[in-house]
Order: C-alpha cells, then sequence, then structure tokens
C-alpha cells in the first residue's frame, strides 16, 4: 500500500518561510507526477504546484515567483519551499501523487492526510 507522508507544516509570519516535505512509501513501479494542494479555510482544495518525472512544472498564479516545488526521484520525496508567505496561503497543504503501482498499469491518485500552514498578519 502506498503511503505520502507530510512534513513541515506550523505556524509563521506573514513574510516568512517553510517548507514542505512529502515522501511516498510502499511498493510501487513509479511516480508519474507530484505535487501540493491547498485547502483554504471555508474553500475548496486547490493546485499549488505539481511535478512530473520530466521535471515539468506548473505553478498556480498566486504562488509563481514564491513557491518553489522540487523533486527527488530516487527517494520518491517532492519538497514545496515557500517563501514571502502571505495571509491568504494558509490552510492545509495535500501532498499528492499519480502512482503507477505496475508496469503497463494505469496510474492512481494517492493522497496525504495534510498538513497546516497558518500565517499570522
Amino acid at each position: 500500500q502506498v503511503q505520502l507522508v507530510e512534513s513541515g507544516g506550523g505556524l509563521v509570519q506573514a513574510g516568512g518561510s517553510l517548507r514542505l516535505s512529502c515522501h511516498a512509501t510502499g511498493s510501487l513501479f513509479n511516480i508519474a507526477a507530484m505535487g501540493w494542494y491547498r485547502q483554504p479555510p471555508g474553500k475548496q482544495r486547490e493546485l499549488v504546484a505539481i511535478i512530473n518525472s520530466g521535471d515539468s512544472i506548473y505553478y498556480a498564479e498566486p504562488v509563481k515567483g514564491r513557491f518553489t516545488i522540487s523533486r527527488d526521484n530516487a527517494k520518491n520525496t517532492v519538497d514545496l519551499q515557500m517563501n514571502r508567505l502571505k495571509v491568504e496561503d494558509a490552510g492545509v497543504y495535500y501532498c499528492n501523487a499519480l502512482v503507477q503501482l505496475a508496469a503497463f498499469r494505469p496510474g492512481r491518485d494517492y493522497w496525504g492526510q495534510g498538513t497546516t500552514v497558518t500565517v499570522s498578519s
């Protein structure tokens, strides 16, 4: 069974930085893409950033220039460096991975349990 284990959330003042990490564990064949989503209080979950196995990256417009996503394919980890944090960046951040459990099998979405980011003004 594949599990995504997140770490790194917490409380930070506006303008500060946090780094989130996510590690995929379990028996898997390939991770096609890994990314981060967030769910602000009272709002729907939204995509923050995603990186595929070829290191192509997409950032949501609100975080461009402030957040950096990186991935270690050998370790099955993905990190999100968040700089110049704003109050509106607060929420629960979820790690996501599109995982192939075996060759020639379609990918399947897995989610972490979520880590909370709080940004004070």
